[in-house]
């Protein structure tokens, strides 16, 4: 994670230009299809005076009050230690004593793991979207491309998931002097246009957006879905508050990115105030028509690392769950020795592949796909509202007399949002609600089905002071054998049952035992010396206590060398590590119905084992199935 509080100059401005090709990849591609879903879409208006200038008001003062003040001044405030994002937030509400009292610590998760999953419903859209409607500029001046429009857009995306297993570091560099290209070109495109109809400009009194409101009735509700997209995006500023800072996050927004999407979104608003009627494509509209291969190709290079920054949110996403208990262990690749956000997670990106294929050749057009869009982020923005209200009362110290006002204000603008996307769910709108349901069953299962199996474990567990004495003073003490035997328990106080039954049926102990338990804390990074505990039990017992952070990637050969710093050596020729692997039968159950007991028992056979997920080495593991009825 890079230190943005530094004076040096150029770091941030490094930082600055990494944020504008990461960042806002997402809102630097939404003028591809904003303005045309506001009045050619499903619940379109008519290209008329007032329309226009209403519909343009409405996107300048969602992306003042909702971009500009909701998320950089409020939500990049909420870092937990730096990192940011929907699981950051929701742990950060109940990271400290006393903390979660507004909303119960059930819902608050409830809320974080929904948000969470609306998040891998965008994943798959985004790419869809972005890449489909940059392409579809080739049809702009001539019908000759159209047949080509959807399988072209297949082969990008075929080709951005599959080069997902190499890392995106060597690329990296790229990204932001080509997404400082689009902005700029964003910028003169829409000074084009203002230029042949500078009336346009009245758009920024927001009277002309309320108006519209009034006026228009159920249209003017329903076309707010459209208006959202040109903040879609939104989230990204805040998922990587711990990758570039706040500072630079704010500057890159500030000093290009807002200017240059107002510019453009005013210039084609203002051709569509010079037009007799409704204009297919106004994006590609404003460019002559020399310039629109060119701007196809400019187009596509900054869909393909809007898509980038989603998949690799995917990616981030997807290690903070299943180190925070959410999600069962799954394989993550580290394809950056240098920069520790460079994750590859092959499951993911096979299902986010398929799904962003299938939507494709679902809906076939961004025109139709843009109903689908917006729900998800709608949904994700209302529960980071909700969060934050928390938030600012138990950790910020904000009276409810400062924080309903402020909160509640937002609230209603979210609502407004979301209440729009819903009715799109006919629409499109239905495949990131059914996609989040789908992952919410997930996660949810996973967390209730391994604190029902702690619960059984527990009712078996054998004080670990009573299992020593016996040990070392018991009537049938066992054989002592030389060389150290690790075992890795995620219970402080009893005796891990692959203990016992090594015992039991090998009949001995090794001369040194020790109990590893890796703990997550619900912070993003947990300091080095922080990092391990190392507790002497006497007669060559220990616990070690391994504690890390929702962002960081726990490993054994750490853990051992920190050991070794504590004075416990353990010698790699004569050390065994005896892991656990529960089988799970499926048995009536209060807690679950039978289909989430199935759905935890696949979850659990196909996790990936913990002798690679904690890089244990695999000639020293010892593996003794433990029988679990649930």
């Amino acid at each position: 994670m890079q230190n943005t509080n530094t004076t040096d100059k150029k770091q941030l401005a490094a930082l600055t230009l990494g944020a504008l090709g990461v960042v806002y990849g997402d809102l630097g591609t939404s003028p591809l299809y904003t303005i045309r879903e506001c009045f050619t879409g499903i619940h379109g208006l008519d290209p008329t005076r007032d329309n226009i200038l209403g519909v343009l008001s409405l996107i300048v003062w969602a992306l003042v009050l909702l971009i500009c003040v909701k998320y950089m001044i409020l939500v990049l405030r909420a870092d937990n230690r730096g990192e940011g994002g929907i699981l950051a937030l929701m742990a950060l509400t109940h990271s400290k004593p006393g903390a979660a009292h507004i909303l119960n610590r059930r819902f608050v998760v409830i809320l974080g793991l929904f948000g969470a999953a609306l998040l891998y419903g965008d994943g798959a859209i985004t790419p869809a979207i972005t890449v489909l409607g940059a392409v579809e500029g080739l049809h702009t001046s001539t019908d000759f491309f159209e047949p080509y429009v959807v399988p072209l857009a297949l082969v990008i995306l075929v080709f951005l998931f599959s080069f997902q297993r190499f890392g995106t570091a060597r690329i990296g560099a790229l990204f932001g002097p080509i997404i400082v290209l689009w902005f700029l070109t964003l910028a003169a495109l829409g000074i084009a246009g203002i230029v042949q109809a500078p009336g346009v400009l009245a758009a920024l009194n927001p009277y002309y957006g309320i108006r519209l409101l009034v006026t228009s009735g159920w249209t003017g509700f329903v076309v707010l879905g459209a208006v959202f997209l040109a903040i879609t995006g939104g989230e990204a500023l805040y998922a990587d508050l711990g990758h570039f800072g706040r500072k630079a996050i704010v500057y890159g927004w500030f000093g290009l990115a807002l200017p240059s999407l107002l510019l453009n979104y005013f210039g084609q608003c203002a051709l569509l105030l010079l037009a007799s009627g409704p204009i297919e494509n106004p994006f590609y509209a404003l460019a002559p028509a020399w310039g629109v291969m060119p701007l196809v190709i400019l187009a596509t290079a900054a869909a393909i690392i809007a898509s980038q920054a989603v998949i690799s949110g995917a990616f981030s996403l997807t290690r903070q769950a299943v180190l925070l208990g959410f999600l069962p262990r799954t394989k993550i690749v580290h394809t950056s020795s240098e920069l520790i956000g460079q994750i590859y997670v092959p499951v993911i990106n096979r299902i986010l592949l398929v799904m962003t294929v299938a939507l494709v050749l679902f809906f076939r057009t961004s025109g139709n796909l843009a109903a689908a869009y917006g729900f998800a982020v709608t949904g994700t923005m209302l529960i980071t509202t909700m969060l934050l209200f928390v938030i600012a009362r138990e950790q910020w110290g904000w009276s409810m007399r400062r924080a309903l006002p402020v909160f509640g204000f937002f609230l209603i603008i979210d609502l407004t949002f979301f209440s729009a996307s819903v009715v799109k769910i006919p629409h499109g709108g239905w495949f990131p609600l059914v996609s989040a349901l789908c992952v919410f069953a997930v996660m949810s299962t996973w967390r209730t089905g391994r604190h029902m199996l702690r619960e059984q474990f527990q009712k078996r567990l054998l004080p670990f002071p009573a299992f020593i004495d016996d040990v070392a003073h018991g009537e049938h003490r066992p054989h002592r054998v030389p060389g150290a035997a690790i075992f890795m328990t995620g219970n402080f106080d009893g005796t891990p049952p692959v203990l016992l039954h090594n015992l039991k049926y090998n009949r001995i102990i090794h001369e040194t035992v020790a109990l590893l338990s890796i703990v997550i804390e619900e912070v993003s990074h947990i300091a080095e010396n922080e990092r391990i505990n190392v507790e002497d039990l006497g007669h060559g017992f220990y616990r070690i206590q391994a504690r890390y952070g929702f962002m960081e990637s726990p490993g054994v050969t750490e853990i051992l060398a920190l050991c070794k710093e504590k004075g416990l050596a353990f010698n790699p020729m004569t050390t065994g590590f005896f892991l656990g692997r529960e089988s799970v039968r499926i048995e009536k159950s209060k807690s679950m119905p039978k289909w989430r007991l199935r759905l935890f028992s696949f979850l659990s056979q196909n996790a990936q084992p913990a002798t690679s997920f904690f890089e244990i080495p695999a000639n020293q593991v010892v593996e003794l199935g433990l029988h679990v009825e649930l």
